[in-house]
């Protein structure tokens, strides 16, 4: 086992332990899923993120195949589908005219660097397909079937620059089951503005994933973060049983 390994184990088990004690004194309010007001939401499903071919496969790849994150964010879409709930990807694009920014923080300025999530255009597809900003194949057979809400994109982590919560409220929802790519950055920045916008957010734990480096575990951080903001957090099984109709939630 390298150094590195260590480290990662030893915040992980920190994190862990954090989590376990905010859990033993912080209630769970809990979400039941109702059919007219719960929506899926799947920040980020592509293949930058999710694909061994992805420009970030590095820093996320130990994390999304440790999870099983690719096969659950297929298991909550096949689920979300047959039970009739709104389902709604928040993606990220960027056009070569983001590229002109003037400044950026730590992982905004790596993304731009490597052409992460890069599209030739607001206003055309050429290139889309199979590129990095491109959505995995499982998944398109479930984002391409012309009831999903592709929502406008997001351009740094949240969706306060996207037209998300619009796409929502105008289809009546206020409850939303959240994962996806990555959990200390998009997804928790989706999360805390989804609940600061008045929705309700559980957020599905293992359908999601992070980047490490040395003497960083991005998963480790925003489990703890999940734990304190979330109505309650669930895995794939606990969000697909909730689905189902008839169900009574999970807590």
């Amino acid at each position: 086992m390298t150094l590195r390994s260590i480290f990662s184990l030893a915040v992980v088990a920190a994190a862990l332990t954090a989590a376990s004690a905010a859990e033993a004194q912080l209630p769970n309010p809990g979400l039941e899923v109702d059919a007219e007001r719960t929506a899926l939401v799947v920040v980020d499903p592509q293949n930058d993120f999710l694909s061994p071919e992805g420009v970030t496969w590095e820093l996320v790849g130990e994390s999304v195949t440790k999870n099983g994150t690719v096969k659950h964010i297929e298991q909550l879409l096949e689920t979300a589908k047959q039970a009739g709930l709104p389902v709604a990807v928040s993606p990220h694009y960027y056009y070569p005219t983001d590229h002109h920014w003037k400044f950026g923080g730590a992982v905004e300025t790596m993304m731009h660097a490597i052409n992460m999530f890069g599209r030739k255009g607001a206003l055309t597809l050429d290139g889309f397909t199979d590129s990095g900003a491109d959505w995995l194949d499982r998944y398109k057979p479930y984002l391409e079937d012309g009831s999903t809400i592709i929502a406008s994109p997001h351009k740094v982590y949240g969706p306060e620059s996207n037209d998300l919560a619009l796409q929502l409220r105008k289809r009546g929802v206020t409850k939303v089951i959240l994962a996806g790519m990555s959990a200390n950055l998009c997804v928790e920045s989706h999360l805390r503005e989804l609940l600061e916008q008045g929705f309700e957010v559980a957020v599905v734990t293992d359908a999601t994933a992070a980047a490490q480096a040395p003497g960083l575990d991005g998963y480790a951080a925003a489990l703890v973060n999940f734990r304190f903001l979330a109505n309650t957090l669930w895995t794939t099984d606990e969000a697909v049983a909730a689905m189902r109709p008839g169900a009574k939630g999970a807590r």
